[in-house]
């Protein structure tokens, strides 16, 4: 009887040990699929999903042709609207390229504060179910739902400290397909990233695509070192966490948004064309040939063509 109980005791002491030294750096799918299964998908579809970007109204058009130059496609009507639950005055047009939809905001009031610091807005099929949703995955509400002139909107932010707009349409978009789907690039620590991949991942019911732990450093500035690099994909589109110890040398951390193009050459030269800076000149890796370039009116962006295998 004693050695049965010594014997149980080592077995719970290895399986706590060996726990806690596995903590979530993979993460569990049953987990995933049980924290999913509490709340329902309210992702539309990754056409519908827009980086924001904040532009000075004398920048405002300058931009969109530079986007438009770079990577083709259209535009809505320009129109100046209250966007935000307090008083405020914004120009605002949807650039719907075939490598990703961007919203561009111009304000002409001073911006309202959690307002400008969301990186993405997405667009979801009940407003009222994904705060739950996001409520239940971990994460706060930095602004209540609220009306706009087309729908309502909200703010969430994720561990770790990432703030999402959500959207809801009183009238259903219809946007066509992209060619190609860019991916949210979010820089996240080492202590706050297990919470924010779990996190993510319940309220998007995506899947963990990679979850590599000696990327090349080259990716985010630092050539003679490694990082670990996270990739999901879910309706919502791809997400890819960079998880550093925030010692980036610039421009790394500012670009919010990686876009895959056919050609990397070839996009690069329309974008100098349109004024756009090239800030990281191209390179390679295994997976893809990048750069990161500025736009008119100051936005970073990181562009990218897949390697063929």
């Amino acid at each position: 009887m004693r050695s049965n109980k010594i014997l149980a005791g080592t077995s719970v002491a290895i399986l706590l040990t060996f726990g806690l030294a596995c903590e979530s750096r993979y993460y569990s799918t049953f987990a995933q699929s049980v924290q999913a299964a509490k709340t329902a998908s309210v992702a539309v579809g990754p056409q519908f999903d827009t980086t924001h970007v904040y532009v000075t109204p004398q920048d405002f058009d300058r931009f969109v042709a530079s986007l438009i130059a770079t990577f083709g496609g259209t535009t809505t009507k320009q129109g100046v609207f209250n966007v935000t639950p307090t008083p405020s005055s914004t120009m605002s047009q949807l650039v719907m390229t075939p490598v990703g939809t961007v919203s561009v905001f111009g304000f002409k009031t001073p911006v309202p504060y959690p307002f400008g610091l969301e990186r993405t807005g997405y667009l979801v099929i009940d407003m009222d179910e994904a705060i739950r949703a996001a409520k239940a995955a971990g994460a706060d509400v930095l602004v209540a739902p609220f009306n706009d002139p087309i729908g309502r909107d909200a703010i969430i932010q994720w561990p770790g400290g990432v703030n999402t707009q959500l959207y809801w349409h009183t009238t259903a978009p219809s946007y066509a397909p992209l060619q190609t789907i860019p991916e949210n690039r979010v820089y996240v620590s080492q202590d706050r990233v297990n919470a924010f991949v779990s996190s993510f991942l319940a309220f998007s019911h995506g899947t963990l695509v990679s979850d590599e732990s000696h990327a090349p450093g080259v990716e985010i500035g630092r050539p003679t070192a490694t990082y670990r690099r996270v990739r999901i994909e879910s309706k919502f589109g791809k997400l890819t966490v960079l998880v550093t110890d925030g010692r980036l040398p610039y421009p790394y951390g500012r670009e919010t948004t990686g876009y895959e193009v056919a050609n990397l050459a070839d996009t690069l030269t329309k974008a100098k064309a349109s004024g756009v800076d090239v800030l990281v000149s191209p390179y390679k890796t295994d997976e893809r040939d990048s750069a990161v370039v500025q736009f008119s009116g100051g936005y970073i962006a990181e562009i990218h063509s897949v390697i063929k295998k």
